[in-house]
């Protein structure tokens, strides 16, 4: 359900759905799109960095970064071309992070894992243990 929001671009108020700008930008960013995929169109210019074409377009770096990111323009077609690892900064052409990071975050997540079996062994030992010592004997009295 789409719900009022401020235009990240322009500031202007629009209904926030499936697109994240307000019509005027995503027109701008059509735009935008079509400058530089015509750039990149050329043979010689696909091999150009993002500063190069940003400087050629007119086409803020930014924005180039995002269609890359969004897929719309194919780092194997353009080679050239990528985008900010969300986590450390480096450029990669595919994912959300490199290698490194993802590599990093796993063993982090293999780590937690292992914490908290280890956590819930050690708190069934204790749970045993406190079993043992709450044993109750009865006496029986008309036993003599």
């Amino acid at each position: 359900m789409a719900e009022p929001a401020n235009c990240p671009r322009c500031g202007k108020l629009f209904m926030k759905g499936p697109q994240t700008v307000c019509d005027g930008c995503r027109k701008q960013e059509e735009d935008d799109f079509q400058t530089v995929y015509k750039f990149l169109r050329y043979r010689e210019n696909r091999s150009a960095s993002v500063e190069q074409i940003s400087e050629a377009t007119e086409v803020e770096e930014d924005q180039i970064r995002k269609f890359v990111k969004e897929r719309r323009l194919h780092p194997a077609n353009f080679p050239s071309l990528s985008y900010e690892c969300e986590r450390c900064g480096t450029h990669i052409q595919e994912g959300r992070m490199c290698a490194s990071c993802s590599d990093e975050m796993s063993q982090g997540i293999r780590q937690h894992e292992r914490d908290k079996e280890l956590g819930s062994r050690v708190k069934e030992r204790e749970n045993q243990a406190m079993r043992k010592s709450m044993t109750y004997y009865s006496v029986n009295k008309d036993k003599k």
